[in-house]
């Protein structure tokens, strides 16, 4: 088997990481040795370590055994909204043995030292939100960010994802997709946004508040077209889940008679790809940027490269039509 390799762009980290040797979180531990994942303050040299939980996104079912221990078992607890973190160990019926803190995005520029001072001392902290994978469009990434520059372990107990859940159930492609997370509130900062997706070819998975979905998705449609293939994804996996699939006109006109509810993932279908067409075709495209001050070699090397088109005959499509 060939190892496995992880590669995190931004970071400029790179792992590798052989199934064969018994240290892999991809092999399991040695029976005789006890595992260090599920103890508290068990990082390298008895130092300590953040652990991000993914928790239910709606189905209390979904919860992982690993969860389940960790929050029984962690020194600290830092939740996002620790009234849901009791409803959800309630529902788990376990307790939580640890010391519970609050650490949400208000609070994150203050609390993060104070957090990390405690996994400087040895113990495992457990960061939890309110659904799905910490950091991901929630708290955590100041977290993360602070324990990478101390040097400290960083791990994650995966679990449920609203993201690949909308994206999977979307029936729209799922080998090449982006996050967007929330457009902005604002109308004219949102259409900006929208403007620098407009020829985004990936599938693309949005998160929404149930009162913004109409103006969103009519948003959507003045950007992208009326055909565009799309999906909206509400409550997953809970009692009243719905999947509404079809074009963004479509969309728009089920929203506009909908009471819509509950937690929102839209998910919407790449740009389809360009035709290159005729040189003949983008002629007027060139002579645009000669009129913004551009240079014929140049305003023609630039489209022939947007349009697919040899630039050759795109030059000579110009000069005949003067």
């Amino acid at each position: 088997m060939l190892p496995f390799t992880a590669v995190l762009l931004g970071g400029s980290t790179l792992v590798d990481v052989d199934p064969q040797l018994s240290t892999s979180p991809l092999s399991p531990a040695p029976t005789d040795a006890p595992d260090a994942a599920h103890e508290p303050g068990g990082g390298a040299g008895g130092a300590g370590r953040v652990v991000l939980a993914a928790t239910p996104i709606g189905n209390v079912g979904d919860a992982s055994s690993r969860l389940i221990e960790l929050l029984s078992t962690a020194d600290i607890v830092a939740a996002e909204d620790t009234r849901r973190l009791h409803r959800l160990v309630q529902s788990l019926n376990i307790t939580v043995a640890g010391r519970i803190i609050s650490y949400h995005e208000h609070n994150e520029a203050t609390k993060t030292a104070e957090l990390l001072d405690h996994v400087k001392t040895g113990k495992t902290l457990v960061m939890v939100t309110d659904a799905g994978m910490p950091s991901v469009s929630d708290p955590g990434f100041r977290l993360v960010e602070g324990a990478v520059a101390a040097g400290l372990t960083v791990t994650a107990v995966p679990g449920p994802s609203a993201v690949l859940t909308a994206l999977a159930l979307s029936g729209l492609p799922t080998d090449r997709f982006c996050f967007e997370g929330f457009l902005p509130r604002k109308s004219g900062e949102r259409a900006s946004r929208l403007a620098e997706l407009d020829q985004e070819r990936r599938t693309m998975v949005f998160f929404e508040a149930p009162h913004r979905l109409e103006p969103m998705l009519r948003a959507l449609h003045e950007r992208f077209g009326a055909e565009r293939q799309a999906a909206v994804c509400r409550e997953l996996t809970k009692t009243y889940e719905e999947v509404i699939r079809g074009t963004l006109r479509e969309l728009l006109e089920w929203a506009e008679t909908q009471d819509v509810r509950g937690e929102i993932a839209v998910v919407v279908g790449g740009a389809p790809e360009k035709t290159p067409g005729q040189p003949e075709d983008h002629v007027a495209a060139v002579n645009e940027l000669i009129s913004q001050g551009i240079r014929l070699k140049e305003a023609v090397a630039a489209v022939a490269e947007d349009a697919r088109v040899s630039k050759r005959e795109l030059y000579s499509a110009v000069l005949a039509a003067r």
